[in-house]
């Protein structure tokens, strides 16, 4: 063949590394972005906070080697652990109302001439309003386990070697509650291997201290294992009423395996403890009503703490509702280009100047891009509320079908570009707070021709077992016809499948745990 020159025309598309990095921004989370940040603060120099923070000071001097006593040994190891675990609280500033015009996601606006900060200085972006709730705060009013019990030992009058024995085991507790280390190997990491009487002194401290913890609320706080914590709960409800049946038979129950238990193998431990079958059955009923895992309400609200980058306000007394969405200025990153360094650069050349051209340039575009981020998240977020008034009206029950293209048509974007705003984003409602996915689900077919939202089927099922008679729990059939006499077309099967998604036990098991 003979060789020779064509030419040849295509389109394709090139990702910048401007747009690539605002693609990246906008599928961040905010515990991720704020890393980001971080990151991107302590590699360009020319990129700092709007708002300096006051330096810290340092504290502490090395101390020389000198004995230290039983009880400081104990104490200044509680203190260890506790002071480790400490986290400085956030303080919830008011919300953000105008946020200035959207940006359509392609990463091609110009840059502004005079590098201003965007975040809490720019007053274009946003004002102050007194009534946004402070719902974090409030959240973590309750504290920690460890917190809640260091101020049930304050009111305890103990020596001070008891007192950081205690503070000692409450900071060795795990989440659930439990103390999962042997009394002996909390004695040994404090004591020398070697001081066999410093061990026996450190295991009867903890010894007593042990009793005394398990004293506290929550009741079964500081067991070792979940018998032990039944068995605290059921003493205790036993010393506000030696003549209860369920709980006599409760403790004779838990002096057998917990296996024949959690099978519901009635006939065996009626057996065992020589009791008729309806009185294991009534004990069974009330140790179902324990809690196995003390510390779970402390450690899930913790969890449960989510700082929402929307905040939606109903700002009507009364009257139809009407809401404002604004964003929530304490996810919002202050960041401004340092002045000095910027006007520095000014009229210089070079290949030095270029490359600090370059970083100057970085520092802008990452303003810019988390601008356009925020952007972003307050109008899909509006488009939502816009769609999802019922819901924020009247719950759960008032949810509408939404689906992704619904929301990237109206604003001109596309489908993947809304999936990744609507993931781990977190809107603040009267309702509650919810990641930006939840006010989308598919529909069912209704007898009026319209459709109903899967989530609001949910609800529905929910409130159909919830009333339903212990004594004959509804099979899955019984709910799809239920559902279907108020007009909604929803087969056994998929309410089964809601139902598990529900986490509600089939209707067998239900009726098994009310006896």
């Amino acid at each position: 063949m003979k060789p020779s020159l064509s030419l040849r025309m295509s389109q394709h598309l090139a990702l910048t590394p401007q747009l690539q990095q605002s693609i990246r921004l906008l599928q961040l989370s905010t515990l991720e972005l704020s890393q980001e940040v971080d990151q991107m603060l302590d590699d360009n120099p020319f990129l700092e906070r709007a708002e300096e923070e006051a330096p810290q000071e340092a504290f502490g001097i090395d101390q020389a080697d000198a004995r230290v006593s039983l009880g400081d040994r104990v104490s200044e190891s509680a203190s260890t652990a506790s002071s480790s675990d400490d986290t400085p609280n956030e303080t919830r500033d008011e919300a953000v109302t105008d946020v200035a015009e959207s940006w359509d996601g392609d990463g091609s606006v110009d840059m502004r001439p005079d590098d201003s900060e965007w975040g809490g200085d720019a007053g274009a972006r946003h004002n102050t309003g007194e009534e946004t709730a402070d719902a974090v705060e409030l959240a973590r009013s309750s504290g920690s386990l460890t917190d809640f019990l260091h101020r049930q030992a304050l009111s305890l009058r103990l020596s001070d070697i008891d007192r950081a024995a205690l503070r000692f085991l409450i900071e060795s507790l795990n989440d659930d509650g439990y103390l999962t280390d042997s009394l002996p190997e909390l004695a040994a990491s404090l004591a020398g291997s070697d001081d066999d009487e410093q061990l026996d002194e450190l295991v009867h401290r903890f010894t007593v201290a042990l009793g005394l913890l398990q004293s506290l609320e929550p009741v079964g706080v500081g067991a070792r294992d979940l018998t032990e914590c039944l068995r605290i709960q059921i003493k205790a409800r036993l010393a506000d009423d030696p003549e209860d049946e369920a709980a006599q038979t409760a403790l004779a129950v838990c002096a057998h395996p917990l296996e024949l238990l959690a099978k519901r193998d009635f006939k065996r431990l009626s057996v065992l403890c020589g009791l008729s079958e309806s009185r294991i059955k009534t004990a069974i009923a009330f140790m179902a009503r324990l809690e196995p895992k003390p510390g779970r309400p402390f450690a899930q609200a913790e969890q449960n703490i989510v700082i929402p980058d929307v905040l939606v306000v109903n700002t009507r007394k009364s009257g139809a509702p009407q809401f404002r969405i604004q964003l929530n200025p304490d996810v919002m990153p202050k960041l401004r280009v340092h002045d000095i360094y910027a006007n520095a650069l000014r009229g210089g050349k070079g290949d030095s100047h270029a490359g600090l051209q370059q970083r100057l340039q970085e520092a802008r575009w990452f303003i810019k891009n988390i601008q356009q981020r925020f952007d972003t998240i307050l109008r899909v977020s509006t488009a939502i509320v816009e769609r999802q008034k019922n819901f924020l009206t009247h719950g759960a029950l008032a949810m509408r079908p939404l689906v992704l293209r619904e929301i990237a048509d109206e604003l001109g974007m596309h489908e993947s570009t809304i999936s990744r705003v609507t993931t781990a984003k977190y809107m603040a409602t009267p309702q509650g707070t919810f990641e930006l996915k939840y006010f989308f689900g598919s529909g069912l077919g209704t007898d009026s021709g319209s459709a109903a939202s899967s989530t609001a089927v949910r609800a529905l099922i929910k409130q159909f077992v919830g009333a339903e008679s212990t004594a004959k729990p509804l099979s899955d059939n019984q709910i799809s016809e239920m559902l279907k006499e108020q007009g909604i077309d929803c087969a056994r099967r998929t309410v089964a499948k809601y139902r598990e998604a529900l986490r509600i036990a089939p209707a067998n098991l239900r009726k098994s745990m009310n006896g």
